[in-house]
């Protein structure tokens, strides 16, 4: 369960949310500004709340009685950006095996050939970045991700920075991940079609607030367009 309690100023936006999620890809549903990019970077440790408490399957990530504040690293918590954030000057197999040498896990040669083969990335071992597609990077992100072994995978809008034929190329890689490596997601977007397809649980946040959380069917035909 991800359990989520927190207060944050940011400039102009007043942040103060609160659920609880026990579903395999939590989906964070919002317009631009919302706060949602700020609440991921909360639970992986890369900011912190002004208030509150963050807990992993119990385990307290962030508590401000208590002065806990797990750093980032020990949070074992993945992340995939909007736009990779690949190392250009290594391979793709260096990039997938610096996840694991961050994470302080031993080589795994069998979880790396998995990781490959459920990604389907196997002929882009022996690539730089810079000679790969959008969805191509953003699937060896998710690899490195993967590659720590994490408890929690946060993916930050992961398709907002490719075209609709590239979003179509990785969507089902998305799926595949959800349903066969099973770890628990948080994923944010602010496309109600792309959540449908992977999430389910929503929670909405608009103005730093939660206005809604249940199944993917608080997602209306109207928020299919909203935010668009």
């Amino acid at each position: 369960m991800l359990a989520v309690d927190i207060q944050k100023r940011v400039g102009d936006l007043d942040m103060a949310i609160a659920f609880e999620s026990e579903g395999l890809v939590t989906g964070l549903f919002g317009p631009s500004g919302a706060g949602k990019s700020t609440l991921v970077n909360m639970i992986a440790g890369l900011v912190a709340p002004d208030r509150g408490r963050i807990a992993l399957d119990g385990t307290v990530l962030f508590d401000v009685q208590s002065g806990i504040n797990l750093p980032a690293y020990q949070r074992h918590i993945g992340y995939v950006f909007q736009e990779g954030r690949l190392f250009p000057h290594m391979t793709v197999r260096k990039n997938l095996d610096y996840g694991r040498w961050m994470a302080g896990i031993a080589p795994d040669q069998d979880g790396m050939k998995r990781i490959v083969a459920m990604l389907d990335i196997e002929p882009l071992l022996q690539r730089r970045p810079g000679k790969l597609s959008g969805g191509e990077r953003q699937r060896v992100a998710i690899g490195r991700a993967l590659m720590m072994k994490p408890r929690l995978l946060l993916l930050d809008e992961p398709l907002a920075s490719l075209d609709p034929a590239r979003k179509a190329e990785i969507m089902p890689y998305l799926i595949r991940l959800r349903d066969e490596a099973r770890i628990p997601m948080v994923y944010v977007s602010h496309y109600a079609r792309e959540l449908k397809r992977i999430a389910n649980v929503i929670v909405r946040i608009e103005a730093g607030r939660v206005t809604a959380f249940g199944g993917p069917d608080i997602l209306t035909r109207s928020d299919e367009e909203a935010f668009a």
